[in-house]
């Protein structure tokens, strides 16, 4: 092959290799991944405990009917509404960076308040912002329930209500250090990879399983009562 015509067969490969994602670089990746799977199953049985959780908060709320219209008066349910908006929305913004890791863009490409021109780290940081402010907002609402005598000894539905939301901000925070795991990644490593990619994806699914959980649990707790 004349030289000009292997010089330009080579360009030509590392054009279209730079115009794939990061997520498909390395190999055929048309079978669902291992670790997606997995942690798909895994999930399926932290539903389940959940699911235990919401069979026990509604078989006691049956048989305490007036316990329940006492305490759920102390809610304060429009601040609870603002916290569950919150996360709400950082469901969003996790999923945008897992768009960006897709497209292979680990960082931004423009001005921070150009959200169009957002990577992945930009996506995953205001993410973790969003859940820590949520975190932040059940402290708050934990002290002020407390402060009108409603805790775990008190009575039944303190005992629930502290067993369910404490659970979910558990799984949350476990999801936060996930987050700051990926970002790690993305800053000591020299470039972009599918396993990081695959990474990003998989805390994504965790984190909107946490996110849906406490929809459920915000509709039981503050809206059904």
């Amino acid at each position: 092959m004349p030289l000009a015509s292997l010089n330009g067969h080579n360009e030509s490969v590392a054009t279209a290799t730079a115009t794939i994602p990061a997520s498909r670089l390395h190999g055929h990746h048309d079978r669902p991944s291992m670790v997606s799977v997995g942690t798909i199953i895994w999930l399926s049985s932290e539903l389940m405990f959940f699911a235990a959780l919401f069979a026990a908060y509604f078989t006691i709320r049956a048989v305490s009917p007036e316990l329940w219209a006492q305490e759920t008066a102390k809610l304060n349910v429009p601040f609870s509404t603002a916290n569950t908006a919150i996360l709400v929305a950082s469901s969003f913004a996790c999923q945008w960076g897992v768009f960006a890791a897709e497209r292979g863009q680990v960082g931004r490409t423009g001005g921070l308040l150009n959200f169009t021109k957002w990577g992945l780290r930009e996506w995953f940081i205001l993410t973790y912002v969003m859940g820590a402010v949520f975190i932040g907002g059940q402290a708050l609402e934990y002290a002020e329930l407390i402060h009108h005598g409603v805790t775990i000894p008190s009575s039944a539905y303190g005992s629930m209500f502290y067993l369910t939301t404490g659970f979910h901000g558990i799984h949350v925070t476990g999801g936060l250090i996930a987050f700051l795991f990926v970002l790690g990644r993305t800053y000591l490593a020299r470039r972009f990879t599918h396993e990081q990619a695959v990474t990003a994806i998989v805390v994504s699914y965790y984190w909107h399983f946490v996110d849906v959980v406490w929809i459920g649990l915000f509709f039981t707790i503050y809206v059904i009562k």
